[in-house]
């Protein structure tokens, strides 16, 4: 098998959970491990490694904070972490920083995410931001895998996670419209099938769910120029 790094990114980098800690809690049917460092936020960027709650399938009644950037196990450097934000699935099982993680399957709570549709208005370029979201605005899960990274140095574990990105449907294809991506969100339905290693391809497009995309206003802030990272 050929085995390669995982270089690029594409989506999804912004994400919004902007449920109580009770209401996730309940949604999932698990309990919070760390309440005090659980918090709810309308925006944050994956290039800042944040905290996310996490529901790995080694501790399924549990949610946990990772860091978004998955650091493999084998890896000496932390620094791979912005080369793993995404995990294209068509590729998990070819690219070198996913391929041993490729069993360590885990939900990512969000209730929404961010991208940008590109236009083009007299031969210039510019970008509308929108916010995807279910109809209902309720909370999902992003299919995601994660890893326990030693720190070589501090001798410190480090809770890391990807989310999982697919071929656009038509939907996602009208706003991601440049690289024609978008992250795997999964039906509540099958949450446990993903956890419990249901082949990986069933959850590659055409599987999808039923969106809805909210133009935000321009005054929000512009996005962090990170396009030299995207497929």
């Amino acid at each position: 098998m050929t085995v390669i790094y995982s270089i690029k990114n594409e989506m999804c980098f912004y994400s919004k959970q902007s449920k109580d800690a009770l209401t996730v809690a309940n949604r999932f049917r698990a309990k919070i491990s760390e309440p005090v460092d659980f918090s709810s936020y309308d925006i944050q960027s994956a290039f800042t490694y944040p905290k996310s709650p996490v529901i790995t399938n080694q501790n399924p009644s549990c949610i946990s904070m990772f860091n978004w950037g998955l650091i493999p196990p084998h890896s000496t450097e932390e620094s791979i972490k912005r080369y793993t934000l995404n995990a294209r699935i068509e590729t998990i099982e070819k690219t070198k920083s996913f391929v041993e993680c490729s069993n360590n399957r885990c939900l990512v709570i969000a209730d929404g995410f961010y991208e940008w549709k590109h236009i083009i208005k007299e031969g210039k370029v510019f970008k509308e931001k929108y916010l995807i979201s279910l109809p209902d605005n309720s909370l999902f899960a992003f299919a995601g895998l994660f890893s326990f990274w030693k720190d070589p140095l501090s001798g410190l574990i480090k809770k890391t996670y990807t989310i999982i990105t697919t071929e656009a449907d038509d939907f996602m294809a009208g706003i991601h419209n440049v690289k024609r991506r978008m992250p795997v969100i999964l039906k509540e339905e099958d949450e446990e099938k993903w956890l419990n290693l249901y082949e990986m391809n069933n959850f590659a497009l055409p599987y999808h769910r039923e969106l809805l995309a909210f133009l935000c206003p321009s005054v929000n802030k512009k996005r962090e120029d990170f396009d030299n990272l995207l497929f």
